[in-house]
């Protein structure tokens, strides 16, 4: 490593989401690792609070069955916020009045979907665009539009925003065009920083004893949990839901940890899921997996599933269409694993290539490496 850097991450780190955990720790430990003074940047909002633990606390439903699970999925949200606790954060601020933070080498935006406009309730906020940050440089890794398709450009004030980055990688083809198509440059496309890094939990709990498969998700529509529950049936697995009530499921373990599912996803012998981290992991640790999309995580799943040759792990899809030749029952192609260990050092020389120094330029000035690319 060239020379300590003082980095500054701002992400979705406050979600009650597993995947929005582990890719914000992903990400800072990543950098942390040759060394680098990296921390997230811990912006708050009692609005943003509110919301999430409302949708922590009722992730499906308010009727008498949903309420019935309110005190599992109030110890769910504990756990992450124990688990925050050890993140490495700085000093808390306001998330639309960040003022003057601390100094930074850099500031990188990501990973998550954090220029995804339609986000409930983090959509559209400046901050993820830099706008508001003052005397520092910018860059993003792993950034994602999430549900926001290619056909819905970059407001000016937002393409603006961006070309003020000294570099820029993505997590996803679709914001790939978008970004390319609102300031100019196409940026690379890296892997989730849960792909690219190893997650590393800090407690070491149990997993089931006997053979089972990990659903992780919600709202699944009734032709997928039948075509899991009749695979799981024939091949004498049992089925566990990870951090959600699935009725269909044989276990439902609401109140795990960030470090329980690393733990059960890395134990499982296959993982059903519509969720874009459900797919994550299940490729990090290798599993058989199967997935169903929904119009919100349409996208960032498509491109994922392209992205590394998994296509056929999507729900709906010819070979899915019985059990006895489900995706969730064949061990994951080695192709796949081939593509993703390209993919994996493609996105660490990226990492490193938006860590180094900016390059003095003739005069005095610093050339961005964006703009040197257009």
């Amino acid at each position: 490593m060239a020379r300590r850097r003082r980095v500054g991450i701002l992400t979705y780190h406050k979600c009650f989401n597993y995947g929005a955990y582990w890719q914000a720790r992903c990400l800072v430990e990543g950098i942390r690792a040759p060394g680098h003074d990296a921390v997230i940047l811990d912006h708050w909002s009692w609005p943003v609070n509110v919301a999430e633990w409302k949708c922590g606390l009722f992730p499906s439903s308010r009727d008498v069955r949903g309420l019935a699970d309110t005190p599992a999925y109030g110890r769910k949200l504990l756990a992450f916020e124990r688990a925050r606790g050890r993140l490495p954060l700085s000093r808390p601020f306001p998330l639309d009045r960040p003022g003057k933070l601390d100094p930074y080498d850099l500031v990188v935006v990501g990973s998550d979907e954090v220029w995804n406009t339609g986000h409930p309730w983090y959509g559209g906020r400046r901050l993820f665009f830099g706008i508001g940050l003052q005397g520092v440089t910018l860059a993003a890794h792993a950034a994602s539009c999430g549900s926001r398709p290619a056909g819905d450009p970059l407001e000016s004030a937002q393409a603006d925003a961006l070309r003020r980055f000294a570099s820029i990688s993505v997590r996803d083809m679709n914001t790939q065009a978008l970004v390319r198509d609102g300031i100019g440059s196409e940026p690379e496309v890296v892997l989730d920083p849960c792909l690219q890094f190893e997650p590393i939990p800090d407690t070491d709990g149990g997993v089931p004893s006997r053979p089972y498969a990990v659903v992780y998700g919600v709202g699944f529509s009734r032709p997928f949990a039948r075509h899991v529950t009749d695979w799981a049936r024939a091949a004498g697995v049992r089925l566990v839901s990870v951090g959600y009530r699935n009725d269909w499921a044989d276990e439902n373990l609401i109140s795990a940890s960030p470090d329980d599912f690393v733990q059960l996803m890395r134990g499982a012998r296959a993982v059903a899921t519509n969720y874009f981290h459900g797919c994550v992991f299940a490729l990090r640790y290798a599993r058989p997996f199967l997935c169903e999309t929904s119009p919100y995580r349409e996208i960032k799943i498509r491109d994922l599933l392209v992205l590394v040759g998994a296509e056929h792990h999507r729900f709906g899809q010819a070979d899915a269409a019985e059990p006895r030749t489900s995706p969730l029952g064949e061990p994951l192609d080695e192709r796949i694993l081939v593509r993703i260990e390209v993919l994996r050092r493609a996105s660490q020389a990226s990492l490193e290539r938006m860590l180094e120094p900016p390059v003095a330029a003739p005069g005095g000035a610093t050339a961005s490496r964006l703009s040197a690319l257009r």
